[in-house]
């Protein structure tokens, strides 16, 4: 979980570190650190954990935020609910369970993020695939940690297949073609869930929000008149500032080998994994994207962090909707001139 930095604390670290950033000398990772906000009466911030991790909302504006922020969390629950794989009844695992026997109905919502898993899967030339959910024996929980074998992960590649996944929009059906194939949508998910909460917002009036979950931001609006703003940080030292991205609308993304992660045999094994070898990626050690398109951000960060930081520069350079910022395997710190651009002028 990312810390929480005062505002001041924020601006200091990143004035003190700017030159040295764009001069991109060596850092770590990438992560995001929202500052704290001080209480007003017509700000509201309220918590719950959700989809895996602490999700905040931050609103400012008049009428009943409080009840505005239990609408958005209900309606946000309600989705992850529907697309999580940890949740036996969810629709997400009646698609599993249904694996080449049949295809199964499922809600307008589940089908917009399953037609932007194949999305993701096709500009990423695989790189994304939400079919990795048949690597089953990996678990990155910390307090139980479990490495898949070589046997098991042998078993389980020819079930990873992005094309096996067959929609009817028409019909409103899912259907995965071979028994044993199963999806896991944390890499595209979330995303369209926080848009979701921060449309439910939208409804109620509220036009002032942050929601801030784990690694993925969504904001719209201003913070008392001014922009909102998210830090950039190494996340195995958090108290170093890479760097503030500031925004009144979009969504501010972050991958990498830091989140859900265990040590074996002196080695990072963590939970984003190379469709086509069954193991973490060797590739990046975080990045950070913004944007204001949903469509091109969503399942990128995994598609890079698969891919590779050279590839993802190259995918990059022709999404000029998108701002990046990429940790390299050699440690190296690269921006995009969008992302240069932005952080230049805080």
């Amino acid at each position: 979980m990312c810390p929480v930095l005062s505002d001041a604390r924020i601006e200091a670290q990143f004035q003190a570190r700017r030159r040295r950033l764009l001069m991109a000398l060596p850092v770590l990772a990438c992560g995001l650190v929202v500052p704290t906000v001080h209480a007003r009466p017509d700000i509201h911030q309220a918590s719950q954990v959700l989809m895996g991790t602490r999700l905040d909302l931050t609103l400012q504006g008049s009428g009943n935020l409080e009840l505005a922020a239990a609408t958005a969390f209900t309606e946000m629950a309600r989705l992850a609910d529907m697309m999580s794989r940890y949740r036996s009844t969810s629709v997400l695992n009646a698609i599993n369970l249904a694996a080449g026997l049949q295809a199964v109905q499922v809600p307008a919502e589940m089908m917009r993020v399953l037609q932007m898993a194949q999305q993701a899967a096709r500009s990423s030339g695989g790189a994304f695939d939400a079919s990795v959910g048949a690597f089953k024996d990996w678990n990155f929980d910390a307090a139980h940690p479990a490495l898949a074998s070589a046997e098991q992960i042998a078993a389980q590649l020819p079930l990873v297949d992005s094309k096996g996944l067959i929609l009817n929009q028409k019909a409103g059906t899912a259907y995965l073609s071979k028994r044993g194939m199963r999806l896991d949508l944390g890499g595209i998910a979330k995303l369209p869930i926080l848009q979701a909460g921060l449309q439910t917002l939208q409804a109620r009036g509220v036009h002032n929000a942050m929601l801030n979950g784990g690694g993925d931001v969504l904001v719209n609006g201003n913070l008392n008149g001014r922009p909102w703003r998210v830090g950039l940080r190494d996340p195995r030292q958090p108290e170093q500032i890479l760097g503030v991205v500031a925004l009144n609308q979009g969504f501010v993304a972050a991958s990498g080998d830091y989140e859900r992660y265990f040590m074996h045999q002196g080695k990072r094994l963590h939970h984003i994994l190379d469709p086509k070898t069954g193991y973490p990626t060797q590739g990046p050690h975080g990045l950070a994207l913004v944007s204001h398109d949903l469509a091109a951000i969503n399942g990128l960060g995994a598609a890079i962090m698969v891919a590779g930081a050279d590839a993802g520069r190259q995918r990059l350079s022709h999404l000029h909707q998108v701002d990046a910022m990429i940790v390299g395997a050699d440690q190296q710190l690269w921006l995009s001139g969008g992302m240069q651009a932005r952080l230049s002028q805080i």
